[in-house]
């Protein structure tokens, strides 16, 4: 799949990237996408939650009034549930949502997702470009004359570059991330994919090892 190369003005610059069939292009395959974006969200969640039980709550241990005798319901000590202030039956306890996906079904669900955004037309490539400072300014007019100020859009990137990652980090509509740290919640979650020209060689160079 060809796509055309934009300059940071959002001109064609008359060069296009070449995206594999083989990433970009694979079967759709909406559950290891759901596994993968079930797990990523769950991983998110603390799971501090707490409640004490009655063996934690404060109260005298003593028995409120002899068994028999009272013509009431028999009862223990204050800290009995079914009292106001008394412990919880069965509440939460600390524990983590965390859940166990084999590498292989991520990175398939990653590669699906890739491949919905170019099926969607939803993938944008500009030349590398540096910023001399971190500027969201000028970073937020590169993404307008990119035509995609309006949409989620997830900015990925080759390697580190502080200066550019800074600039996007303000822009509320913009995730810049590096390649190799995105998910497939990313992805998902973005309207549209815009990759560097150096990020999507990345693609071709794994491609050509992996037939190597």
């Amino acid at each position: 799949m060809q796509v055309d190369i934009l300059n940071k003005e959002g001109k064609k610059t008359g060069r296009t990237a070449e995206l594999p069939d083989e990433i970009f292009g694979k079967e759709p395959n909406e559950h290891v996408i759901y596994l993968s974006v079930k797990q990523f969200l769950a991983a998110q969640r603390h799971g501090t939650h707490k409640v004490k039980t009655r063996a934690e709550v404060h109260g005298a241990s003593r028995k409120l009034h002899r068994q028999k005798g009272t013509g009431g319901a028999r009862k223990g000590n204050i800290r009995n549930p079914l009292y106001k202030g008394g412990g919880t039956v069965f509440g939460p306890k600390p524990h983590s949502y965390d859940i166990k996906l084999n590498q292989k079904v991520k990175t398939l669900a990653k590669l699906t997702a890739l491949s919905y955004k170019a099926k969607e037309n939803a993938i944008v490539v500009v030349e590398d470009f540096e910023l001399d400072a971190p500027k969201t300014k000028e970073a937020a007019n590169i993404i307008k004359n990119l035509n995609v100020a309006d949409k989620r859009t997830l900015f990925l990137l080759p390697e580190s570059n502080e200066n550019v990652q800074l600039s996007l980090r303000n822009i509320p509509t913009v995730l810049g991330v590096l390649l190799r740290d995105v998910n497939t919640y990313d992805i998902v979650n973005s309207d549209v994919l815009v990759f560097t020209e150096n990020a999507v060689k990345i693609f071709s160079e794994e491609e050509a090892t992996a037939e190597a």
